[in-house]
């Protein structure tokens, strides 16, 4: 079973824990100080939200899978179509440890299909999640073409030659 994924940036964690809550009607899975999931059946959805340095708003979206070749399934179908996607083995990344395939929807949104390997203490491959720097948020790993000024400053961009990952 594949269940939506929606990652929303937000500015007030705390208020936006509270609104959530009720219109879920159930308290977050997973709460950090800079952090939310909750991870429903009703609705299927992976809803996440964070305050790491992002402009408020969506994030990004997806699809949460099962397996691994659900995962390929999918990266399959981007290739067919000759859609770019990067792919990431083993990203820590909100507090999960996972593989995932990036792409852009048309208009310039984010799309994370991704399976979840286990959770971890940590926001980000080294990021505690009480670290000061917002600028070491987990990044969407945008290919140079796939991304606008605005959103390169905002998004790690992996160097040309290698779309597996972040650039440093």
């Amino acid at each position: 079973m594949k269940r939506m994924h929606i990652h929303i940036a937000v500015n007030e964690l705390t208020e936006s824990i509270g609104f959530y809550s009720i219109i879920f009607g159930a308290s977050p899975s997973v709460e950090r100080e800079d952090y939310a999931k909750w991870d429903l059946k009703d609705p299927a959805v992976n809803f996440a939200i964070s305050n790491r340095g992002h402009a408020s708003g969506i994030n990004h979206l997806g699809l949460q899978v099962e397996s691994e070749s659900e995962l390929a399934e999918i990266a399959q179908r981007l290739d067919e179509a000759e859609i770019t996607s990067s792919k990431q083995e083993g990203a820590s990344c909100c507090y999960a440890h996972s593989n995932k395939h990036w792409a852009m929807d048309p208009q310039g949104i984010a799309w994370e299909s991704f399976h979840t390997l286990n959770e971890i203490p940590v926001f980000g491959e080294d990021t505690k999640a009480d670290s000061e720097d917002e600028s070491s948020a987990c990044c969407i790993p945008l290919n140079k073409d796939q991304a606008s000024d605005d959103e390169a400053a905002d998004c790690c961009i992996p160097n040309e030659g290698d779309v597996s990952g972040c650039c440093v």
